[in-house]
């Protein structure tokens, strides 16, 4: 789950990496930046986690990222050398890649969720984000 007051302002971003029972909450932010920055950022940073090659499912109130890869659009930016349909410059292109590179590590399947609903995480995940822009 991802917050930004102001698009780009201060950010935060909120992740919840759960196996069997043992969970473990992440966040981190930025105090000027993007709400998709953010977005990927939580995503890049919970798989840089794990420990090895996984199987894992990523929950995502992010239309942003979960369409990228479930709508095919990172798929054709990589083969059209990072450029959108509209021949325009992928943005956050680095992020992408990373993000991508780590797809390749892990067997990730991106589901999701709706956002500001009665999900007990994703609402966990808010808290987290908005807890680190109060340090910006």
């Amino acid at each position: 789950m991802v917050h930004v007051h102001g698009n780009p302002g201060p950010g935060g971003w909120g992740a919840i990496l759960m196996f069997n029972d043992v969970k473990k909450e992440i966040s981190g932010g930025n105090k000027e930046t993007t709400n998709n920055i953010m977005e990927i950022t939580a995503v890049i940073e919970a798989l840089n986690l794990l420990k090895r090659p996984c199987e894992v499912e990523v929950y995502s109130d992010s239309a942003y990222v979960v369409n990228a890869f479930n709508n095919g659009w990172i798929y054709n930016w990589l083969k059209n050398n990072w450029k959108t349909s509209g021949k325009e410059p992928v943005k956050n292109k680095e992020l992408w890649q990373e993000l991508y590179n780590l797809t390749k590590t892990h067997k990730v399947k991106f589901i999701k969720v709706k956002g500001h609903s009665d999900n007990e995480f994703n609402n966990r995940c808010d808290e987290l984000a908005r807890g680190e822009i109060v340090k910006y």
